[in-house]
C-alpha cells in the first residue's frame, strides 16, 4: 500500500457566540483544514488541523510522503517532522499521522484505538468550557461572574457535565475568581473546577488569585503565568496542582519542566505532541514521573475529536474529564452531525479507523462559508468591541 495523493480543504462552522480569550476573540466561527490521504488501494484517511488555513503548508509536504506506506509512520515522521528545524511543524505531522492511522484501521477493519493498545473505556467524560462571550444565544454579552456561573449551571443541566474550566485572563482576575466561587456554591463540592489564564497573569497576580482559590479544591490551575519559570514560581507558592497546555507543549521542553518542578499535570494535545502515538509516548513519560494527564481541546471538529476520543480511551491514567469547545459548534462536517453528549460524556466512535465519515454536502457548504468569512488567524489578536486593544503578557 502506498500514499498516492494528499488533498486539503478549509472549512468554517458557525458558533453560538463569539468567544473571548486573552489574545483576542473567536469571531463567531471556528475554522479547520481537512486532510485526505489517498492510497493506491482506494482507502482514504482523514486528518484535521487548526491554526488557520494550512492547505499550503500541507501541500508543501506532499512530495515528501507520496509513495510512502501509511503503516511506516517512523519514516513519515522523519521526512515530515525531523527534516529541517525551521520547517519542523508537529501540528502538520499530527494531521498526517491521524490520517495514516485512519487508513491503517480501515485496512485492518479495527478502530484506531486498537492500534494504540485498545480502549479501557468506551466513553469520555467532558467538561463545560466557559468563555466570556459576546453575542450570546438570545442576545447580549457576558458582563459578570454571575453570567458565567449561570451558563455553567446550564451546561451541567443540559449536557450532564460535572466539571468546568474558565478561560481566564479576559476580565479582572478578581471577577474571574468569583466565577469559580459562584460555581462551587451553586454546583456543590464534587463539581470539578479549573481556571486557565493562558499564562497572561504576572506571577504575583497568579499567586494572589491562586491563594484565594485554594479552599475551593480546584482540580488544577492551568498555565497561571508565562513560561516554565512562571509556572514553577506559582507552583512553589500555591497549594493547587499546576497544569499546562503551553509550558511544556513539546518534548524538547518536557525534561526542563520536570527538573524545574514547573507542572503537576500535562494536557495532551494530538497536534502539539506529534499525533496520537506521540500522545502515548507523552503518557508513558508522565507515568514515569508521576505527572497527571488530561486532554486539551484545540477548537476541533469531528475528525480530530474522534482521534482525541480514541487516543484518550487507551490511556488508563487519564482520569480527568476532557476539554472540549465542541458544545459551542452549531454543526459538524461528519455524517450524522454533531456527536452527542450523554450524562456529560461523548462515546468513542465505533467502526474502522476513526469511525467517522465526511458529509460531502456539509463540506461543500462550509467550504463556501469559509471563503465568505476568511481566515481570522491571519488577522488574529483582535477584539471587535475594542479595536485599539492588544494583549500584554504579565500586565495584570
Amino acid at each position: 500500500m502506498k500514499i498516492v495523493d494528499l488533498k486539503t480543504r478549509c472549512v468554517a462552522i458557525p458558533l453560538n457566540a463569539q468567544l473571548r480569550h486573552n489574545t483576542g476573540v473567536h469571531p463567531g466561527y471556528f475554522l479547520r483544514t481537512i486532510l485526505e490521504l489517498v492510497t493506491d488501494e482506494g482507502i482514504i484517511g482523514l486528518g484535521e488541523v487548526g491554526g488557520g488555513d494550512q492547505r499550503g503548508a500541507l501541500q508543501k509536504l506532499k512530495p515528501r510522503i507520496i509513495g510512502l506506506d501509511p503503516f511506516h509512520l517512523e519514516t513519515i515522521k522523519l521526512k515530515v517532522l525531523r527534516s529541517i528545524y525551521y520547517l519542523s511543524n508537529a501540528r502538520l505531522y499530527a494531521a498526517i499521522e491521524m490520517a495514516c492511522l485512519d487508513i491503517q484501521g480501515k485496512m485492518l477493519n479495527r478502530p484506531l484505538s486498537d492500534l494504540l493498545g485498545g480502549s479501557v473505556r468506551q466513553e469520555m467524560p467532558m467538561i463545560g468550557y466557559l468563555f466570556w462571550r459576546y453575542d450570546r444565544p438570545g442576545g447580549g454579552d457576558d458582563a459578570s461572574a454571575e453570567d458565567l456561573a449561570d451558563y455553567c449551571v446550564e451546561l451541567h443541566e443540559t449536557l450532564g457535565v460535572n466539571a468546568m474550566k474558565l478561560k481566564a485572563g479576559v476580565e479582572k482576575p478578581s471577577e474571574e475568581a468569583r466565577v469559580l466561587e459562584l460555581c462551587r456554591k451553586r454546583l456543590g463540592d464534587e463539581f470539578g473546577l479549573r481556571i486557565d489564564p493562558n499564562g497572561v497573569w504576572s506571577v504575583p497576580t497568579a499567586v494572589q488569585i491562586g491563594r484565594r482559590l485554594e479552599d475551593l479544591n480546584l482540580e488544577y490551575f492551568e498555565d497561571p503565568s508565562w513560561g516554565l519559570q512562571g509556572n514553577a514560581a506559582v507552583r512553589s507558592q500555591v497549594r493547587i496542582p499546576v497544569a499546562t497546555n503551553m509550558y511544556p507543549a513539546r518534548f524538547d521542553d518536557l525534561a526542563p519542566a520536570i527538573r524545574m518542578g514547573a507542572v503537576d499535570i500535562v494536557l495532551t494535545d494530538i497536534h502539539y505532541w506529534e499525533g496520537p502515538k506521540g500522545v502515548k509516548d507523552l503518557a508513558a513519560i508522565c507515568n514515569t514521573f508521576n505527572l497527571g494527564i488530561a486532554m486539551h481541546s484545540g477548537a476541533e471538529f469531528g475528525i480530530e475529536l474522534a482521534a482525541m476520543l480514541h487516543t484518550a480511551s487507551t490511556i488508563p491514567t487519564m482520569t480527568f474529564a476532557g476539554d472540549a469547545h465542541y458544545h459551542y459548534l452549531t454543526d459538524d462536517i461528519i455524517e450524522g452531525g454533531l456527536m452527542q453528549y450523554k450524562n456529560g460524556c461523548i462515546k468513542v466512535p465505533s467502526g474502522a479507523g476513526l469511525g467517522v465519515t465526511l458529509d460531502e454536502d456539509k463540506m461543500k457548504f462550509y467550504e463556501k462559508y469559509y471563503e465568505e468569512k476568511g481566515d481570522y488567524y491571519a488577522r488574529f489578536h483582535q477584539d471587535p468591541r475594542r479595536p485599539e486593544w492588544y494583549p500584554i503578557v504579565g500586565g495584570i
